[in-house]
């Protein structure tokens, strides 16, 4: 076996963890759940989230794998054998949500390069509303195979950046953040200020921040808080293991993880004053919407060509607003692969580059389906069940696991292991894992199951037919959940040709 990757510096694994958990939903779902719920209202609620909840849980993965040295498959198997499977359903979601995520990444970089359209759409709403619908041909439906010739290019273009980004694990992943990190930080800040201003900016910024404490009474507000703090700080992915295991056990866990969620909030809020901003500055504030998809490519574009009168000046901007995006999506994108494959090599004691590669060629011929006029119905479909009941379900399990069958001192020895200003204590970190997140994990589980049943009558879109739902949704769950047993009969096989599996034991 290759000696383990190791992160170069603390401050390169900082930043590869805030790399992967800020990510496109920080740009566009965050403003857009702040726009629903009460602007202020909002950011007190997932404030609460982050500390009871998404802190305690991200310390938790990358403690654990940096005690066992291993991705998410193996360390779970660590923590109790009967749990390797929960390890699995959280790698193999993970391979899931890359292989349609890579798409929204080549969506973005398809219209950084047409931003230059926007010079000649100076106030037409729709000719700019319309630009990303006419570059994909989608039909917003489950029919039309065609590809179009130039987001395959695209396409293309974001698998290689990925792999680029990723082929030599850490110590390339440790190089490549250094940038990726902080150049949507300036690009953001460059759109802050021109946002800030504009006339009508102030009545946005405070939609953004005045709280509408009536809106706390609403039930939707705590599940959505709840569910962006889950889905934006990359846990339950296999990403937070695999980058826990290349840790030094020099690291100090507990303020590392402070760190990386606080920091995630922050640039979440520098979105938000982004987004805000520039839709009160151009009389948009009620075409804001929570669907990030529709802010970024329908709705933002149609801002871009209110920012001034100057045609190639809103192009400029334009061009800007999705370099940021690409800066984000990329780290996000190459990470979970690379907690993926981490899992795959530690599981099957393969070369990580070797299953560095095979994982981009199999995600990046499956990501096809998602560039055709039908992929973006697809992608929905996929997307909704791999987040709104995979990713939970994953959730509920490694806090059961780890909270009520582990001995949870020594999991937060782990975390303490070199702390010195600050040291997680036992009635917060154990409250959150035993209790706290799993019960707010299944409340959230259960809305979105009151949901699509008591509510939309068992299905997630009525313009796409059951049949779609359940190959895209409910059979891409089933396997997921299964990948853990499949597994089981694969190895089994393995062993009668020789395959030792490692033993991974909790060594105090």
């Amino acid at each position: 076996m290759e000696k383990r990757s190791m992160w170069s510096s603390r401050f390169t694994f900082i930043l590869a963890a805030v790399g992967s958990a800020v990510g496109l939903g920080n740009a566009w779902r965050f403003p857009g759940l702040a726009n629903k719920h009460g602007g202020g209202a909002f950011l007190l609620v997932y404030l609460f989230a982050l500390v009871v909840m998404g802190i305690p849980l991200l310390m938790m993965e990358i403690s654990v794998a940096r005690k066992f040295r291993k991705g998410a498959i193996e360390s779970m198997r660590g923590i109790g054998k009967k749990w390797e499977p929960v390890g699995w359903a959280a790698t193999s979601n993970a391979f899931v949500i890359v292989c349609y995520y890579s798409v929204v990444f080549a969506w973005v970089i398809l219209m950084f390069l047409n931003a230059g359209q926007f010079a000649s759409m100076t106030g037409d709403n729709a000719q700019a509303g319309s630009l990303f619908l006419k570059l994909t041909q989608t039909t917003g439906l489950v029919e039309g195979s065609l590809i179009p010739g130039e987001v395959l290019v695209c396409l293309l273009i974001a698998w290689g950046l990925i792999f680029f980004c990723i082929r030599n694990g850490a110590k390339s992943v440790g190089k490549v953040v250094k940038f990726t990190v902080f150049a949507p930080v300036v690009l953001l800040l460059i759109m802050a200020i021109k946002g800030c201003t504009m006339p009508g900016a102030g009545e946005g910024l405070a939609k953004f921040f005045i709280p509408d404490f009536s809106a706390l009474s609403d039930p939707t507000l705590w599940v959505d808080a709840v569910g962006q703090v889950f889905y934006s700080l990359s846990i339950m992915m296999a990403i937070m293991f695999a980058y826990g295991s290349y840790l030094g056990n020099d690291a100090d866990v507990a303020a590392d993880a402070m760190i990386i969620a606080f920091s995630d909030m922050a640039i979440s809020v520098l979105s938000g004053v982004v987004l805000f901003s520039t839709m009160g500055g151009t009389g948009m504030l009620g075409s804001m919407t929570e669907s990030g998809i529709g802010t970024a490519f329908i709705v933002y574009p149609q801002a871009i060509v209110n920012l001034t009168d100057i045609g190639w000046l809103n192009a400029v901007f334009g061009a800007i607003f999705y370099l940021m995006l690409i800066t984000l999506a990329i780290d996000s994108a190459f990470s979970i692969v690379e907690g993926v494959s981490a899992a795959i090599a530690d599981k099957f004691h393969i070369k990580p580059r070797s299953v560095t590669i095979a994982v981009c060629a199999i995600s990046g011929l499956i990501s096809l389906l998602f560039i055709t006029q039908a992929g973006l119905a697809w992608l929905d479909i996929v997307d909704n069940w791999a987040n709104s009941v995979n990713l939970i379900v994953v959730g509920i399990l490694e806090c059961v696991a780890i909270g009520w069958t582990f001995n949870l001192r020594k999991i937060l020895a782990e975390v303490n292991k070199n702390a010195k200003r600050f040291k997680s204590p036992y009635w917060w970190f154990a409250s959150s894992i035993k209790f706290i997140s799993p019960v707010l994990l299944t409340a959230l589980l259960a809305w979105n199951m009151y949901v699509l049943f008591a509510k939309n009558g068992g299905t997630y879109n009525p313009d796409y037919p059951i049949w779609a739902q359940i190959a895209a949704g409910w059979a891409v769950s089933v396997l997921v959940f299964a990948s853990g047993f499949i597994a089981k009969l694969v190895i089994a096989h393995k062993k009668k040709k020789g395959f030792v599996e490692d033993e991974v034991v909790w060594k105090d």
